[in-house]
């Protein structure tokens, strides 16, 4: 300490006091208190202390007050077995229920007849290697045996219409939103101490009520549709805002088009066990003349669909912090978002009625010509005929002893 004071001691101003007492405690570790009490422990000494006497006052090694471990040789192992147990879901461990805080943790020791501060648990933790952490997120639940299978099969599937010139479009529903001066994530740019003022609770206004998007991406030309309903998303829904895409972007991007692939999660209103789904998907295809194909990623996996991480997620980064007024901020949100990439979106409010729990009767099933793909055509790849033409060729699909796909039973 006294050689320390040596570096500080001629600093006059506060400021340079302050700043050298910073530099010396990250450099030596020791706190700015410690320092600073070694510093007036030295000044009161310096008048009838020479500088050559201050230098030779060296603490020897192993001075000073002991660790708390020192002291205390259980209370590592203390500390330990209350957190351990927490992480692991111990549920007789005393703080199983409880938040497991640095205080919570030393009122609990203490208890226990161990003097400690929650200063001293926080170090200690860090010592042991704990630190602060939230969650991960990497589990995507059961994985079905051919999930990579599926997702090769998809791959090869997108490549095959795109080498064609055929389209290739994903689909899927985006998150709900309410409609109105609710909160909404994220921050934009306000005056200093004007924030936007929103509602505190969420409850659903009943008159604005909620805005579903769906949307439609072409995975060729990095462009998408958006359909904002006001009602219920049904398979109904889903389809209607298909064939608005085709009739005002897909068909001038495609001409010459004979067949469209879809690619959609495995559930929603696009699932892949819907029937309303297959019946309004056949009226497409004799409404617009395209044979239909559809490939359904396996459970658990709706986050690899493209349309997630191409365009929904650019969508969401248009509106942090802003609340979604009304129907008509939400479609412009929409329709101007944009990416260095080149995405262009358009966006439409559809206030159609989507009743629900609608059923499909097996009469109807049998009217619609599927054929099945040799790889899981019973659930997830499908091609839907149009009315009055033969059947697609089995040689369209790919070979699954090719690409080793085990047929679905």
């Amino acid at each position: 300490m006294t050689m320390l004071y040596g570096q500080i001691r001629g600093k006059d101003s506060l400021r340079d006091i302050e700043t050298s007492l910073r530099s010396v405690s990250i450099a030596t570790g020791l706190s700015e208190n410690t320092i600073r009490l070694g510093k007036h422990e030295l000044q009161g000494k310096q008048e009838t202390l020479s500088d050559e006497e201050i230098a030779s006052r060296i603490r020897r090694q192993g001075g000073g007050r002991k660790s708390v471990v020192v002291h205390d040789e259980e209370l590592l192992q203390q500390i330990e077995l209350m957190v351990e147990p927490t992480t692991r879901g111990d549920p007789m461990s005393p703080l199983r229920w409880t938040c497991k805080s640095t205080r919570k943790l030393a009122q609990e020791l203490k208890a226990r007849g161990h003097e400690v501060s929650h200063s001293t648990v926080a170090q200690l933790l860090k010592d042991l290697g704990y630190s602060l952490q939230g969650t991960y997120k990497t589990k995507e639940g059961d994985s079905h045996p051919d999930r990579n299978d599926q997702f090769e099969y998809i791959n090869q599937q997108v490549k095959d219409f795109q080498q064609i010139e055929q389209p290739v479009i994903s689909v899927d529903t985006k998150k709900k939103e309410l409609v109105g001066d609710f909160s909404n994530g994220g921050r934009e740019y306000q005056l200093k101490g004007k924030p936007e003022k929103v509602r505190t609770y969420d409850f659903i206004d009943k008159d604005l009520g909620k805005a579903i998007p769906y949307g439609v991406y072409d995975l060729t030309n990095n462009e998408g549709w958006v359909s904002v309903g006001t009602d219920h998303d049904t398979s109904q829904f889903a389809v209607e805002t298909i064939r608005r895409w085709w009739f005002q972007m897909g068909e001038k991007s495609y001409p010459i088009a004979k067949k469209l692939l879809i690619t959609a999660d495995g559930g929603g209103s696009n699932g892949s066990r819907s029937r309303l789904w297959k019946v309004e998907l056949k009226k497409l295809a004799d409404t617009t003349g395209l044979t239909i194909s559809v490939c359904h990623f396996p459970p658990c996996t709706s986050k690899w669909n493209k349309i997630e991480h191409r365009m929904f997620c650019h969508i969401t980064k248009n509106w942090p912090g802003r609340p979604l007024i009304d129907h008509e901020i939400i479609v412009n949100l929409i329709a101007n978002t944009t990416t260095e990439e080149g995405l262009r979106i358009h966006a439409e409010l559809d206030t159609s009625q989507y009743p629900t729990g609608l059923k499909v009767s097996k009469e109807q099933m049998m009217e619609i010509k599927i054929e099945p793909a040799d790889f899981h055509g019973n659930d997830w790849n499908y091609t839907i005929i149009v009315a009055g033409s033969s059947p697609v060729h089995p040689a369209y699909f790919r070979s699954p002893q090719k690409y080793h796909f085990r047929r679905c039973s």
